[in-house]
């Protein structure tokens, strides 16, 4: 089983986004019985959109309770060094086109690529992971690799 690193306050989200979800499966299961009660179940739209709801609700549980069941919670405050870690921040050059980009990996719960925070997961997360100053680094990517420069790490 492989776990999922994250700090304590990933954890606190996926569980409360967890516990939220299991709250309104009670009222889901409630729509979808009221909708059966109404007749054929071959026409019967309100029927049809509350499995559907159920359905994708009960999927994002399960992989929520399996990424909190595997959770590997990380001090942030213990990483140092000059790797890329879990926690750091890395300033990157894009070559050849020579821009700046800064991205920092985080764990489950905390992700939010628009403000920079990858999973370490992620292809980026994944390519990145071990790297020093001053190394190249190539993402995989579908239109083919793209290739960076690492010229800072930080940890905060």
């Amino acid at each position: 089983m492989n776990t999922v690193p994250m700090t304590t306050t990933g954890l606190d989200k996926l569980k409360a986004e967890l516990a939220e979800l299991e709250s309104r499966r009670p009222k889901l299961l409630q729509q979808l019985k009221e909708a059966r009660e109404k007749g054929d179940l071959s026409e019967n739209a309100d029927y049809h959109a509350a499995r559907e709801d159920l359905s994708s609700l009960e999927s994002r549980i399960n992989e929520l309770r399996d990424k909190v069941s595997r959770a590997a919670l990380v001090d942030k405050s213990r990483s140092r060094g000059d790797n890329v870690v879990f926690g750091a921040t890395v300033k990157l050059l894009s070559l050849p086109g020579q821009d700046e980009e800064e991205y920092t990996l985080v764990g489950e719960g905390e992700n939010d690529p628009l403000n920079g925070k990858i999973l370490t997961t992620s292809p980026m997360g994944q390519a990145l992971l071990t790297k020093r100053v001053g190394d190249e680094v190539e993402v995989p990517t579908p239109k083919g690799a793209l290739k960076f420069k690492v010229l800072e790490i930080r940890y905060q």
